[in-house]
């Protein structure tokens, strides 16, 4: 079953979700990678404004490639996500939402999105032309100079990804090899 939410992306709109279910996502998102993060991170701690508010944002790990002719966006598939795990802890205690990546979270990202109620989804790595598909708009709004890495506001619908960690403690990587160890050792 796949389960449609729309911005913003609440703690209350997110809190139902369990690690494993699909979810397409309509509504604002932004792009952020490790520079992009650094420089975020620079600016809290001297305490200027951000290119966008962090509460109940979603935040996409990707450097899209350049634009074809009339689309708002080349392929935009996800970056690891481990990269931000220095970044994410601190950005989820300030209100951030999602985080939409792939690959696995360090200990400290997992403890930051349950005690703030938050989310990981993962997108579809290798498929990045069809996550582009969803991206109905894009604005470079801070950071031009990072090239693919500046901080894009994008318009998505029905933007595909799967529940990795949830508000609650569920790891979809961890349960899947369980469920994985548990098939063979029948």
């Amino acid at each position: 079953m796949e389960i449609r939410i729309k911005e913003p992306f609440t703690k209350d709109k997110i809190k139902g979700l369990k690690a494993g279910d699909s979810v397409l996502l309509t509504g604002t998102i932004y792009t952020a990678r490790d520079a992009a993060h650094k420089r975020i991170t620079e600016m809290l701690e001297r305490g200027e404004n951000l290119p966008f508010a962090l509460e109940d944002s979603a935040i996409y790990y990707v450097g899209p490639t350049p634009a074809k002719e009339g689309m708002p966006i080349g392929s935009a598939g996800p970056t690891t996500s481990y990269r931000m795990d220095a970044y994410a802890p601190a950005l989820l205690d300030l209100g951030q939402t999602v985080m939409i990546g792939k690959g696995q979270r360090n200990e400290d990202v997992k403890a930051a999105v349950l005690k703030n109620g938050a989310v990981y989804l993962a997108a579809i790595g290798g498929a990045a032309a069809l996550m582009a598909k969803s991206i109905k708009s894009s604005e470079v709004i801070a950071f031009d100079d990072l090239g693919a890495e500046a901080v894009r506001k994008l318009y998505v619908e029905d933007f595909p990804v799967t529940v990795i960690l949830d508000a609650h403690g569920g790891d979809l990587y961890k349960q899947g090899r369980e469920n994985y160890l548990k098939s063979i050792n029948k």
